[in-house]
């Protein structure tokens, strides 16, 4: 028996809905990736801890998933566990009239939702981001002038060796698409935010109209992991990628948008590989061409 079946039959013991070579084709926005050694989905932070304590003991790499909406994992798949929050990790609860708890693996679109249904302002500029809480919080999602950094009060985590703990406010080192959980590999388990109150016919009103701009801007009729690279000092990835002469450029099944140039979508079955490729492309032409080196902002696995 190798180590990661050690994890997937605790994991079923546990009540875990778990599965053996799960693609991950089917757990990304981009809809590309091999097959994961064991997908589980994780009910409560009682079995995330006793899991995690035995992916240590057992020497099992782990990878904690939330949508999959910023990740291009490899065709070969992924070695080991990979550990979605599930269950409890989904719930949203209104702690008084501005606060509001929500578990990690909750997704932004159902948070949205919440506020709006308690008349919250603050969150407008989440609504159409396709991620997790967790997610958002660990890369500090951001739109239209608004950032998570902005309505984080403080975040709920637990250590890869089970330890839990929690993370104030001053402490979180926002940055841009960054926060201290890109660096300290704690797993965010759950978020407190404090919001405003607001009438709900104008939080409506906000997010109908970045929903109509994303879907008039972006290709959303297509796989993809959003925005591919980060925004340049004083530019615009899209339209230095544009300006090179790149927009519709395709590699394999992989395509520079031609509605958004930001955006790499998986036009015709695209393997990893082909965007990897795609990406390099872009970025050695751009830095040729204008002087600029593009960040990735998209995680590979």
């Amino acid at each position: 028996m190798s180590n990661t079946e050690v994890i997937y039959n605790l994991a079923k013991i546990l009540h875990c809905d778990a599965r053996k070579n799960e693609p991950m084709s089917k757990h990304t926005s981009f809809k590309i990736g091999g097959e994961a050694e064991a997908y589980i989905k994780v009910n409560n932070l009682s079995c995330l801890s006793t899991l995690l304590k035995e992916c240590k003991s057992s020497d099992v790499d782990f990878l904690l998933l939330g949508n999959g909406s910023n990740l291009l994992v490899s065709d070969s798949g992924i070695k080991g566990a990979v550990l979605r929050l599930d269950g409890d990790f989904r719930n949203i609860t209104l702690i008084d009239d501005t606060t509001v708890y929500c578990g990690a693996g909750a997704s932004l679109a159902y948070l949205c939702k919440f506020a709006l249904k308690c008349g919250l302002t603050g969150l407008e500029f989440a609504w159409g981001i396709p991620g997790t809480v967790g997610g958002a919080v660990f890369m500090n999602a951001g739109a239209y002038g608004s950032e998570m950094k902005d309505i984080v009060y403080s975040v709920a985590h637990i250590t890869p060796d089970g330890v839990i703990g929690r993370t104030e406010k001053d402490d979180l080192q926002f940055g841009y698409r960054t926060s201290v959980y890109r660096q300290n590999g704690y797993i965010i388990t759950g978020v407190t935010l404090k919001l405003k109150k607001g009438v709900s016919d104008d939080i409506q009103a906000k997010m109908d109209n970045y929903l109509a701009r994303r879907s008039s801007k972006q290709p959303l009729e297509y796989p993809s992991a959003g925005s591919v690279f980060k925004r340049p000092k004083d530019n615009y990835a899209g339209a230095l990628i544009e300006q090179c002469g790149l927009k519709g450029k395709t590699l394999g099944g992989a395509q520079v948008s031609d509605k958004h140039a930001g955006f790499i979508i998986n036009k015709s079955n695209a393997s990893a590989d082909d965007v990897k490729g795609l990406i390099s492309e872009v970025q050695d032409t751009v830095l040729e061409k204008t002087g600029y080196k593009l960040e990735r902002e998209i995680i590979f696995i």
